[in-house]
């Protein structure tokens, strides 16, 4: 995969790069606002997925432009024209602040409490390597709680985490709270998961200014992981919530799809378009989602991954308070009755 993924990101950039010649914009707030609004028009990618007429919003936000504005009134003008992406992964950044779309997940409920697990099922016994948290569950079931995706360990050490699981009868993989980070941290551990090799997904990047206008779907691949390396042969439950997202939400999709895997918790908080970077005459920096990663069947992932039919759960507050996930009691029981 990351030989896929580093080849394609050169493409990316010179699509992006090459369509067309570069417009030169006035270093001022209509100008910025004009350079800001033709850059996602031309090259965001998921303007038709979300059914979003930047034609209009151009014509309601341009209204409330004037050369007279502050440079923190122009900022908070651009942050709540982009906030109509709803899109995580897009966000203006000056030297003041960053924009950030927060409702992805803040209108969801949390549906995770690192201090009820640590407390209340490890006792505070359990281990830790970088972004890993890791122990051994009564019930003979390993348990993996896995930050975030800008973080990644060796093979020597996922190799010592697994064998820590040696005579564990399955394991589940937490995966909620972690917002993401490097997709080939995404490989690194899926390939723990497999005998052979695996189709991931597609990746669509666009190759004009159109709304429309998209590459034939890429597909990338998987590999296991070299010989002499661990790999989990048993039930795997993977742990979900709605502030699960971007590379998370990737390594998600790859899961659901593989045998003995199954995806518990609520629908992940999706992102799946791949950023890129680009600035404005201010030297304002705008990152947008540039291209679409859709799962193995095809189907784009933005939007979020759904728990495998029948083990959608929520967190149920007043068993929190009793020291009680229930969102983990579901994958303890389930795992089970396997």
């Amino acid at each position: 995969m990351k030989h896929y993924i580093t080849t394609f990101l050169l493409a990316l950039i010179f699509a992006l790069t090459s369509c067309g010649e570069v417009e030169e914009y006035a270093n001022n707030p209509k100008g910025n606002f004009e350079a800001l609004w033709n850059i996602i028009d031309n090259h965001y990618c998921f303007l038709l997925d979300k059914d979003v007429d930047w034609d209009e919003i151009h014509e309601r936000y341009s209204l409330r432009v004037s050369n007279d504005m502050s440079s923190r009134q122009l900022f908070d003008l651009l942050s709540e024209m982009l906030a109509e992406l709803k899109d995580g992964h897009t966000n203006l950044s000056s030297p003041f602040a960053s924009s950030y779309y927060r409702a992805w997940w803040s209108d969801y409920p949390q549906n995770y409490d690192a201090r009820i697990i640590r407390q209340y099922y490890f006792n505070f016994n359990y281990l830790s390597i970088g972004a890993f948290e890791y122990g051994l569950l009564p019930d003979n079931i390993g348990y993996i709680h896995y930050s975030t995706f800008t973080s990644g360990l060796g093979s020597g050490n996922i190799d010592l985490i697994l064998s820590y699981f040696s005579n564990a009868r399955a394991l589940i993989f937490d995966v909620r709270d972690n917002s993401g980070g490097n997709l080939t941290n995404v490989e690194d551990l899926v390939n723990r998961f497999i005998d052979n090799r695996i189709l991931a997904g597609y990746i669509i990047h666009k190759t004009g200014p159109g709304h429309n206008d998209f590459d034939d779907p890429y597909a990338y691949y998987i590999d296991p992981i070299a010989d002499g390396h661990l790999v989990w042969r048993k039930p795997v439950v993977v742990l979900t919530n709605r502030s699960t997202f971007s590379a998370a939400n990737n390594f998600v999709s790859i899961m659901k799809y593989i045998p003995g895997v199954t995806i518990v918790g609520s629908t992940t908080g999706g992102g799946s378009g791949m950023p890129f970077n680009s600035e404005l005459p201010n030297g304002w920096n705008i990152r947008f989602s540039a291209c679409s990663i859709l799962d193995c069947k095809g189907e784009s992932t933005e939007f979020g991954v759904e728990p495998t039919e029948g083990c959608t759960v929520d967190m149920d507050p007043l068993a929190a308070l009793d020291g009680h996930d229930t969102i983990l009691d579901f994958a303890i029981k389930y795992l089970g009755n396997q």
